[in-house]
């Protein structure tokens, strides 16, 4: 039987090397795609309870804008503070300003730059640090194995994108049309750009996808729409039969890269996670 979930080792280890860390920082910036915020949450978020946590909704221009402002309500209304990312453009000005009023007068501002696989961490690192950035070696007295940049007053930690090992195969699967899952380890590309069709007929938002690919907006059914996908991109295998799984792996592609259209797969009243 195959897997049902991804967490491989290197994942423990570097969430180990974080927790490590969590009374030598001086704010953590949770990164979350904002077309799915509570989807692609970090297992730290209960964890840094207490401690200086911000949220930053990243691929902002991915998603649908006025969901993404709403998102952002919702987290302030939590006492969170958060910003959303456009990955073309700066970091909000307000965001850098309450960074600098975080900054020790001593010493550089201590970050930790945290989240899933692929959600947008290192676009966010450069930003954070600027372009005059240098990579320094370990700090003393914090955790080694940990790769530390300095810039503009601040000093981050990069980390690697650590899932939760408590998620199931549902979560999973749905990351994986996001790409912070690698979906080849625990389904076939045709059954999760299966999946992947079938809730954005259930959120009516098939029509957007049909709309950029020339596709019937009506479809009601995902293997029907996976079979149009096929015949659209000229997808056949040998005999001329028609390659669902190329189609599948297409589609899931353009899907994760926003090439598809601007969509958010959840919002504060109508969650994904169980």
């Amino acid at each position: 039987m195959g897997r049902t979930v991804w967490y491989p080792g290197h994942m423990a280890k570097g969430r180990r090397q974080l927790e490590a860390l969590m009374e030598s920082l001086d704010l953590w910036l949770e990164v979350r795609d904002a077309r799915a915020p509570l989807l692609t949450s970090s297992p730290f978020m209960e964890s840094l309870r207490g401690l200086n946590r911000w949220v930053v909704l990243s691929k902002a221009d991915l998603a649908d804008p006025d969901v993404t402002d709403r998102w952002v309500s919702h987290f302030k209304d939590l006492g969170i503070p958060c910003w959303a990312l456009d990955s073309r453009k700066q970091i909000p000005s307000s965001m850098r300003r309450a960074m600098k009023e975080l900054k020790p007068s001593h010493r550089d501002l201590r970050v930790a730059v945290v989240g899933v696989p692929n959600v947008g961490k290192s676009a966010l690192l450069n930003h954070v640090i600027g372009r005059s950035s240098a990579k320094v070696g370990a700090m003393p007295g914090v955790t080694r194995g940990l790769s530390w940049f300095r810039g503009d007053g601040v000093m981050v930690v990069d980390s690697p994108g650590v899932l939760d090992p408590r998620s199931g195969g549902l979560v999973q699967r749905r990351l994986s049309w996001l790409n912070a899952v690698k979906g080849t380890v625990i389904a076939s590309p045709l059954d999760l750009a299966l999946d992947c069709v079938g809730c954005l007929m259930s959120l009516g938002l098939w029509g957007t996808v049909a709309s950029k690919w020339n596709l019937d907006p009506g479809l009601e059914d995902p293997m029907a729409a996976m079979e149009a996908v096929a015949e659209r991109l000229g997808k056949r295998a040998k005999g001329g039969l028609l390659d669902l799984d190329g189609a599948a792996r297409a589609f899931l592609e353009a899907f994760s890269s926003g090439r598809l259209g601007r969509f958010s797969l959840e919002s504060p009243e109508r969650p994904m996670v169980p």
